[in-house]
């Protein structure tokens, strides 16, 4: 059942780019970072107050940077510059990276499995990402690969905190201090560079505020609360089932929204990827299950 429950948020995060693309083709990046975060983050405070304690305030700073300002300007320079398909299925590669980052930083050799399926699915997307096969924006691919560091920095300065603060308190003021800063940002860029902003702005039409209401609420007040909250009650295995909705997602809604269209081969190389995401888990689980299992006789 809770993996069930873990598709709904990371289903939500992969219609981020078709919805964003569908509804918001010409809004600036900065703009799109600072509604999405900052409203929520109130939402949030509203339907349960809380206050950092004063020690606190400078690692909530530091993921409000990383995990809000950062990752969620990057989200959406991919979402305008990218794929809706390509974007959700290169996240995939999110646990290869961070495989890298640990076996460098911590020492952390990666297991010979998760050694062998990383190496499959780097092989799987350079092959989807060839430019003699598909034509991609450079700044999107950029964006991508900053927006998966943001991913692992921020997941591992999350998990350091252990237990020490509350799971809301550190959802929503990493939402309030992202939102605030991106909003400082983007009032600094939108001075300096007011064209793309009055555009927007003047522009106001109900497919915006269809499109930034989906982005608020669903894909960040109720994505958000339900993947910390489960986290608190799943496995990091399980709730990695629950990610497959995530590129899933970005492919339908890419092909749904925006008539996206990719050639057989280039579909079966995303579900490569999915698929070798996956497989460490999955024989993972299967070995646990092995071991677990009482013997007769």
């Amino acid at each position: 059942m809770n993996v069930l429950l873990a598709m709904i948020p990371a289903f939500f995060w992969g219609t981020t780019y078709a919805v964003t693309q569908f509804s918001l083709p010409d809004w600036p990046p900065l703009l799109l970072g600072a509604i999405r975060a900052l409203p929520a983050g109130l939402i949030l405070l509203a339907i349960k107050p809380s206050l950092p304690q004063r020690q606190d305030w400078s690692i909530l700073l530091k993921l409000g940077v990383i995990n809000i300002a950062l990752f969620f300007s990057l989200i959406f320079v991919m979402a305008l510059t990218l794929p809706s398909a390509i974007s959700g299925v290169g996240m995939v590669s999110v646990p290869v990276f961070a495989m890298l980052f640990h076996w460098v930083v911590n020492k952390q050799r990666p297991s010979k499995i998760q050694a062998l399926f990383g190496s499959i699915l780097i092989g799987l997307a350079w092959l989807l990402f060839d430019p003699n096969a598909i034509s991609l924006n450079p700044i999107g691919l950029v964006a991508m690969l900053a927006a998966i560091g943001c991913i692992i920095v921020g997941s591992t300065i999350t998990k350091a905190l252990g237990g020490r603060i509350h799971w809301w308190t550190i959802l929503t003021w990493q939402l309030l201090l992202g939102g605030v800063i991106l909003s400082l940002i983007t009032a600094v860029h939108a001075f300096m560079a007011p064209h793309s902003y009055a555009f927007a702005l003047s522009q106001l039409t109900s497919n915006n505020v269809l499109g930034l209401l989906w982005i608020v609420l669903l894909n960040t007040v109720l994505g958000y609360s339900m993947y910390v909250w489960l986290l608190q009650r799943m496995s990091v295995v399980d709730f990695t089932f629950g990610g497959i909705a995530n590129p899933i997602a970005g492919i339908v809604a890419g092909m749904f929204l925006l008539g996206e269209r990719f050639s057989p081969y280039q579909y079966l190389l995303m579900l490569g990827m999915i698929a070798a995401s996956l497989m460490p888990q999955i024989i993972y689980l299967v070995r646990s299950r092995l071991k677990a299992k009482p013997v007769k006789g």
